[in-house]
């Protein structure tokens, strides 16, 4: 059997407003609370298990979604919509743009409890680099 990752916990204030905040935007279901868990499922079976961590502080995390061109313009509407702030770059210095890197687009967000949030139309390394840049 070859190695693939499963699911993977992500720690949130609130377990349910975590993972419906992340589904919302990526036009995806968050599933019924399984244990401590909130599952958010992904194509390719990946499974965000939010849990509900109530005291101390959380590590930001990083987490990156690659989208079709299609689910990129339905998620950057309904970030829009919803009035969340984006950003081109993970350092957060580029507010309300998106960058075109790798031949696609992408862009940063916050989900509720400070994770850096990312979608991608192109994985990172798919597009050739032009030499001197």
């Amino acid at each position: 059997m070859s190695v693939e990752l499963n699911h993977t916990i992500v720690h949130a204030r609130n377990n349910r407003e975590s993972a419906e905040f992340l589904a919302g935007i990526l036009g995806l279901a968050a599933g019924a609370e399984w244990g401590p868990f909130v599952p958010v499922a992904t194509a390719n079976g990946v499974t965000l298990d939010f849990a509900t961590v109530p005291a101390g502080p959380i590590t930001a995390q990083h987490y990156a979604f690659l989208v079709s061109d299609d689910e990129f313009e339905a998620a950057f509407e309904r970030i829009r919509q919803a009035g969340i702030t984006y950003y081109a770059d993970p350092r957060m210095a580029l507010p309300g743009e998106i960058n075109h890197h790798h031949g696609g687009r992408g862009l940063y967000f916050l989900d509720p409890a400070g994770h850096g949030m990312e979608i991608i139309t192109r994985p990172y390394g798919s597009h050739p680099v032009t030499p001197g840049r």
